[in-house]
């Protein structure tokens, strides 16, 4: 995925944002398990279109499960009423508007929310 680097954890990545208390949390408890993961600041390189489709579907979720509701961006472009494809391009041109963080390990891919939901991956 874009933003990749180097070896890491055993290959676990967070799509991180360092502003948000649950995404701080959720690199603190991979750490804490001896994982340095990659850090992908989605925020300053979004994923694809594809990247989040297939992120999300792995997490078990829905773009709308995916999609922060409560941002202004959804309102003011409209988001309510839109299909999946037109949600996720939404999200990669809006990226504050995906919700975080992802994490996701060899063992599989959770959306850190609770950040008790990544421990299932570790």
């Amino acid at each position: 995925m874009a933003g990749d680097e180097g070896a890491n954890g055993g290959g676990a990545t967070i799509y991180h944002n360092p502003r948000c208390s649950t995404s701080r949390r959720a690199l603190e408890l991979l750490r804490e398990n001896g994982i340095e993961p990659t850090i992908i600041r989605y925020l300053d390189t979004p994923p694809t279109v594809e990247e989040l489709r297939t992120l999300i579907a792995d997490a078990g979720l829905t773009p709308r499960q995916a999609v922060r509701v409560k941002e202004q961006e959804f309102t003011d472009l409209g988001l309510l009423g839109v299909d999946d494809d037109e949600l996720l391009a939404a999200m990669v041109a809006h990226p504050r508007l995906i919700e975080r963080p992802f994490v996701v390990t060899p063992k599989g891919t959770r959306l850190a929310r609770p950040t008790s939901a990544v421990e299932d991956i570790l």
